[in-house]
This record gives structure tokens, sequence and C-alpha cells, in this order.
């Protein structure tokens, strides 16, 4: 490859402008500056900044999404079942149908479907519907027929069956989702392909990620309906055009071993372990100190301390990073104690991440400072809660809910994510959150440069990359319509990529189309 300067408006990174000039070469970056030359020169009308990362995000899960039922926007139970219905023309008699992104917050009934309603809705065959949060899904009768539940099946650790009389209405939680999505998997396979994996990651470019933090499963959690996603990510890597960095959802050591051998090749490499202290906000399986303020519920704790602590001791030698969700406070308290064990023990604090930190006291923002250890947030959420986050955490919880300003003025580290498909895709979306919470707690917002840093060189760290377009790295930078740093929030949400450049390379987003909008 020719040593190339790409000229822009300007060169623009969370530490402001540095120059008008980008010099590659071998794939790397060799210089910036104004005014430099080189053998070949390519010139833009825009803005080149840091390729944006998203330190958290599930590649097989939202290449599903695009292209099994999505359910966000259904406005009622009886659209559900069109949109079940619809998907059913293209399938044999029988094959079990999975439907994603169900939102009961915007179902006109305002509630979450049980069995009956679905045995109405779809009732010619298995059918599993996962709400948004992807913690919480709706079983109908055949389904649960076909995963063997009944009215003597005991709850999962982890997880529990909701009932109406002792018998299951169908509805999920946390570790009892993967009851029925494996007994799904077992019957019909994955209902996605590595080549569908593979274009889906080739849309992402177009919206300017060059690296995400891959969250996969092994065929036994949550998604297990999508079978082993390790082994499609694995067949799906000579032609994935931008970097995905693999945290595995893995039960023991040698499920991990194994995983880790396949997803290394191509762009695709494994860099940890994922595991679940909690559940979720929406699904009230959160872990709380204090019940919800509109159920008396103080959610799941699925962490197991001394399985997180063995665990995470094996695999720190064999990775990167590990990664713990922790959405509640005590959840978040709970992945604490685990990280605190692992660097009285010589652990890197670097090495270490909590995903989500969504709800926090006091006491948690102070054990993130004194620890060290990386946040791994989401500013997209609150898009989706706005309507109804006060009413789940209370005034007395909700300043501290998101809290990006009280971490990063106490010196926690923040990576940026979209944890997509639970919320849309688009990393500017994200920074443009982080600046403006969409109105929640507006004193928590970020700056303009603290949010570029969120999607660049804060989720590069997290995902264990070198820092973006420091001279030797990888030459990956995008080209925007509009410098990031100067845009408000709204016009942020409505800047447009003009390329995506992966090891200096410009990655082909022609006939992608248009990318899942959420």
């Amino acid at each position: 490859m020719p040593r190339t300067a790409i000229k822009a408006s300007s060169i623009v990174t969370a530490d402001g402008r540095l120059g008008d000039t980008l010099v590659v070469a071998d794939g790397k970056v060799a210089a910036i500056g104004d005014g430099l030359t080189a053998h070949h020169t390519v010139e833009f009308d825009g803005f080149v900044t840091p390729g944006l990362r998203d330190a958290h995000f599930h590649p097989a899960t939202y290449t599903a999404s695009l292209v099994q039922p999505a359910l966000k926007t259904a406005i009622d139970f009886a659209e559900v079942g069109e949109r079940l219905h619809a998907a059913s023309t293209s399938l044999d008699p029988g094959v079990p149908i999975v439907g994603l992104r169900l939102d009961d917050e915007t179902l006109a009934e305002g509630r979450l479907p049980t069995r009956v309603d679905l045995d109405t809705l779809a009732p010619d065959r298995p059918v599993l519907l996962h709400r948004y949060c992807g913690h919480i899904a709706i079983a109908n009768t055949a389904a649960l027929e076909l995963a063997a539940i009944g009215p003597d099946t005991e709850d999962p650790v982890g997880g529990s069956l909701d009932r109406e009389d002792g018998a299951p209405n169908g509805i999920l939680r946390e570790t009892a989702v993967t009851l029925v999505a494996a007994a799904m998997a077992r019957q019909r396979g994955s209902s996605i392909t590595p080549d569908q994996i593979a274009a889906a990651m080739r849309g992402l470019a177009s919206l300017g990620l060059t690296s995400i933090g891959a969250i996969v499963g092994c065929g036994d959690s949550t998604w297990a309906d999508l079978g082993d996603e390790t082994a499609l990510l694995a067949d799906a890597a000579a032609d994935i055009p931008i970097r995905l960095n693999v945290f595995v959802i893995a039960q023991d050591i040698a499920q991990l071993e194994g995983a880790a051998e396949r997803v290394s090749g191509g762009n695709v490499r494994f860099i940890g372990l994922k595991a679940f202290g909690d559940g979720s906000l929406g699904g009230h399986t959160a872990a709380m100190h204090e019940p919800f303020s509109d159920v008396d519920t103080v959610g799941t704790l699925r962490l197991d301390h001394e399985w997180a602590v063995g665990l995470a001791r094996q695999a720190l030698p064999m990775s990167e990073r590990i990664a713990i969700h922790a959405i509640g406070d005590r959840a978040n308290a709970a992945v604490l104690d685990v990280f605190d064990q692992l660097i009285a023990d010589g652990a890197d604090p670097a090495q270490l991440r909590v995903e989500h930190a969504s709800v926090l006291g006091r006491e948690e923002i102070a054990r993130f400072a004194h620890s060290g250890v990386t946040a791994s947030v989401q500013p997209a959420f609150m898009a989706s809660e706005t309507a109804w986050l006060e009413d789940r955490v209370g005034p007395d919880r909700l300043p501290l809910t998101y809290p990006l300003r009280t971490l990063t003025d106490v010196g926690v580290p923040l990576a940026g994510g979209s944890d997509c498909p639970v919320e849309p895709p688009h990393p500017l979306w994200g920074m443009a959150a982080a600046r403006d919470r969409c109105g929640l707690v507006p004193e928590e917002a970020l700056t303009a440069s603290e949010a570029l840093a969120l999607f660049t060189s804060g989720a590069a760290a997290a995902i264990a990359e070198p820092a973006p377009l420091a001279e030797g790295s990888p030459a990956d930078f995008v080209v925007l319509d509009r410098d990031p740093l100067r845009a408000t929030p709204d016009e942020l949400r409505a800047t447009k990529v003009l390329a995506t450049y992966v090891d200096g390379n410009l990655v082909d987003v022609s006939g992608v189309g248009e990318v899942w909008q959420g």
C-alpha cells in the first residue's frame, strides 16, 4: 500500500484538532499535522475522527434482529400476532418462531403477554418472544412443552418461571429463558448464517464503527435459540471487515478455552470472559439494595461469588479483559467484591470491566474510583427509559442512575457502547445521549470531548486496542460531515458518515442498504 495522505477539514480527536492531514503507511498511522504530503492523496470535505468503537455489542443477536420478527414498535398484542403470522408464512408447519425486542412498556395492554395470549396469537407452532432487554422472554404452550416445562418444573438457579395457579404462565426470567431457547435451537438449529453475520457487520461500518466488543454465547445462554455463536463467528470471520474483540459467555474454563480457539482469525479475536451479575431495570430483575419503586422486588442476583472468582482466576492468564454485567446497585457491589479479590490476587484493574453500572450509590461510586476498574456504559439506554425510569428507581436513586458525570469526575475509566440489539447500533446517537441524557438528570451530562472519548479512546482501552490515531496505531478512522466537538447533540444524531477505514483500507459499504434503526 503506498504512503497515503488523507486530507480533510480537520483531524479531530477528544483532545481537539490535530491538523488537516493524516498520513497512512502500511496500514498504520504515520503522522498527523497540517499540510503533510505523501505519494498518494485522498481528499474529503469533512472531519476525520478516530474509528468509532462500541464496547458492548451482541453481533449474533443483532444479526437475528435483521431477519427475525422485531417487535419493539408493535402497539398491541394484535400487532404482535400479525407480525408472527407474517413470519410463519415462510416457514414449514411446526417450525418454531423467535421474536425479538418486545416492549411491554409501549403495548396498549401495558403488560407482557402470557402463554395463553400467545396460544391465541400463534397457536400452530412453538413461539418464544424475547423482551427487548434480553433478560425476559415469553413462551407459548407449545414452546413450554418442547422444553418439557410443566407445573413440577423447578426454577433454575439465577432465574424464575412466573406462575398462575402453580403452573408456569410462559413468562421466563433470566436463566429460565435458556430452558426454552435451548430446546428451540435443538429442534430448528440456528436461525442465522455466517453470511448474514458478515453482512450485518459490514453494515456497521456505514455507521462509523471500526471495532466492537462482541459478546457471544456458546449455545447455552439466554440467546441459545441462535445456537453456538462462537462457531457462527468463526465461520464468518474471513468476511468481516471490522474488528470483533470477543467476550465469551462461558460456564467453565474448558468451554472458554474451546471458544477462544474458535474465535481467533481474520478480524475476529478472543479477548476474554463475560459473566452476569443480575438482570435488567425494565424487567425488574436488576439486583437492588432496596425494592424497586413500582414493584415490590429487589430483583435477581445471579452472581455466585466463589464461582465467579474461581472462573475469573482461571480465565485471566488467557484473557485481556474480564467483563461482568451489573445494573442494580446490589449487583454492582457484588461484582466489585469479585474484582477486589482478583486485584488483591494481582490482577491489573485495567483488565476488569463492569458492564452497565447503571444504578449506583455513593458507596459503589467510591469503590469504583478506588479500584480503577472500567465502567462499560450505554448512554442510549436513557432514550428508551425516559418514560418509566423514575417510576422504576424512584426520585432518591434517579440522580445516580447512569451517573456519567460523577464517575468521570472521580476518575473512573468509562467505555461507551449500545448493548445492541437492546439499543440501536449508532455510536453517534450514543454520544448525543451522553451529552443531553435525553432530558434525564442533565447535571450528569458529559462534554462533547468526553462523549467522543467514550466511543473512541475509552472504548478502545476497554477492548484492549491501541490508542486510536496514535502514531504506529492501526489506521482505523472515519470521516464525518460535521465536527463532533462542535455539533449539538441533535446535530450529532443527524451526522452522516462519509467513509470508514480499517487498517488504512476503505470499507466497502455499497449495497448494505438501510441499517437497522431500532
